[in-house]
């Protein structure tokens, strides 16, 4: 008995928080072509809005591009690479943008299957049967010494090297990200967040904000809301992808 095709609707918003002058998040998504994603850019002045939109901007317009020639986990390794290129080139060329990058987190769907690709500390999530599962794995300084056993998440917590990252996109001529393959059922919905979400709402307050029932627009609401109320210390993104049969 053949399964059931797997259709998808999305939304996301984003919001300046309540401390910072500016935005330096950004977001992309096609339901069409199935491709979401999160970007929360680093810099001086400017630099981390310029790095964040250009990687949206380039993500997209690459994995927009169909039919693929390879299987979508080399399509976006490549995308990654390509765009990579174009942010560190940029920086190269202009002295104010130098250094500059930016984290990366998508989601790619094709009927029952999802490839999952991050840099940096935004984090993609899988909210299934009520129950919300990390599928990303931070580059940061701190969760890197906690998966070695070397850090606590308490002492994690109180760390000052908490915001170091250590892998991001367009601050080296190369950079490797992670790809998580996952399959798909009626009712997965997916969570693609900048760290200003994570930093103010503990998983579990994620979760039971998740399994409200509420429109896709009205979750998202939901959870900035609860990030500012939180302190809103940063920038806050969230792009919401649910599966429906």
């Amino acid at each position: 008995m053949a399964s059931a095709v797997v259709h998808y609707t999305a939304t996301a918003l984003t919001d300046r928080g309540r401390k910072r002058p500016s935005n330096e998040d950004a977001f992309g998504l096609s339901v069409e072509h199935g491709v979401y994603m999160v970007c929360d850019g680093m810099g001086g002045a400017a630099a981390g809005e310029v790095a964040s939109a250009l990687a949206v901007a380039e993500m997209m317009r690459f994995l927009t591009r169909r039919p693929w020639a390879s299987p979508p986990p080399v399509e976006a390794a490549q995308a990654v690479a390509e765009t990579n290129e174009v942010i560190f080139s940029r920086s190269q060329r202009n002295q104010k943008l130098n250094g500059m990058g930016t984290t990366l987190v998508a989601l790619l769907v094709e009927d029952r299957h999802a490839w999952m690709v991050n840099i940096g500390d935004s984090r993609g999530y899988r909210l299934r049967n009520s129950h919300l599962e990390q599928i990303t794995l931070d580059h940061s300084l701190v969760e890197e010494q906690m998966r070695l056993g070397q850090m606590s998440p308490q002492e994690a917590l109180r760390s000052p090297l908490k915001n170091v990252i250590t892998r991001a996109l367009g601050t080296q001529s190369v950079v490797t990200p992670d790809v998580f393959e996952l399959g798909t059922e009626p009712g997965d919905l997916f969570l693609l967040c900048s760290d200003g979400l994570t930093r103010e709402l503990s998983d579990s307050l994620i979760e039971s904000l998740l399994r409200l029932d509420l429109p896709l627009e009205g979750l998202c609401s939901r959870l900035v809301t609860a990030a500012n109320e939180a302190g809103g210390h940063d920038n806050i993104t969230c792009v919401l992808v649910r599966a429906d049969s």
